[in-house]
């Protein structure tokens, strides 16, 4: 039995990060091939503003900024972190961002997942997709949440293996020689959260997720309008310079 579980381990830990990224890379390549028209976040505002505006950005700065975190703390050399700060601060650090970025993208998530469920024109216009890639993020983000007690119980402790931990598995995942052995003693919290964050990635393709690739940064570029007045012939002073151009 215990061989079945070390096993299990191995293959969640050292053989699903791969098949995860593996379809999250080909997925994304493939959708935009050939499905460029469901390439879009199918905007809801129109529906139903309410309080769309604060939840949504409240939900996207705190989830980038998790994305942006975790991207930092577990990708960057140990020896880099160990040159500017002890491992413990290090873990302190990455407990307080946590807590203030995760409990932000919370709010926002939980105002927008209520919205998605509960409020019949968006419910109704809703794919499948939406309501389910929603709900496993807050699933993940909660997960995370409920990490930080548990990390700080670490430090308090001052024991700060989980941190390095977690950085040494996603390195070998990263570096190519898997080394699930990493975690095998982390808490399960942690690993049930990575088992769901790493699905995040599996389904992404699938999802309106996809359009986080086409981030508007050539919108900054764009071309000003110009504004011709309908009442009478076009001339120099009905020429506005109205600024950067909106959507509609």
């Amino acid at each position: 039995m215990k061989e079945d579980l070390f096993t299990l381990h191995n293959v969640i830990f050292g053989v699903y990060p791969y098949l995860c990224l593996a379809v999250f890379g080909i997925g994304s390549w493939l959708r935009f091939d050939r499905d460029q028209y469901g390439w879009k976040t199918d905007s809801s505002q129109l529906l139903s503003k309410g309080s769309m505006r604060w939840a949504s950005n409240l939900f996207h700065v705190g989830i980038l900024a998790i994305f942006g975190g975790h991207f930092v703390g577990l990708l960057t050399p140990h020896f880099v972190f160990a040159a500017v700060m002890p491992d413990i601060t290090h873990q302190y650090v990455a407990i307080t961002a946590g807590s203030i970025f995760g409990i932000t993208a919370f709010i926002g998530g939980i105002i927008l997942l209520f919205r998605r469920f509960f409020n019949p024109r968006i419910s109704l216009t809703s794919r499948w997709a939406d309501k389910f890639i929603l709900l496993l993020l807050m699933i993940t983000l909660t997960l995370g949440l409920l990490t930080i007690p548990v990390s700080l119980g670490h430090a308090g402790h001052g024991d700060p293996r989980i941190v390095t931990a977690l950085a040494e598995w996603i390195q070998s995942i990263m570096y190519l020689h898997p080394a699930p052995a990493y975690i095998e003693g982390v808490d399960m919290i942690f690993k049930i959260h990575l088992i769901f964050g790493m699905t995040v990635f599996l389904v992404f393709p699938f999802t309106r997720m996809v359009h986080i690739w086409s981030a508007p940064f050539g919108y900054l570029l764009r071309a000003y309008q110009i504004v011709r007045s309908k009442k009478h012939k076009y001339q120099e002073h009905d020429r506005y310079d109205l600024g950067k151009p909106v959507d509609f």
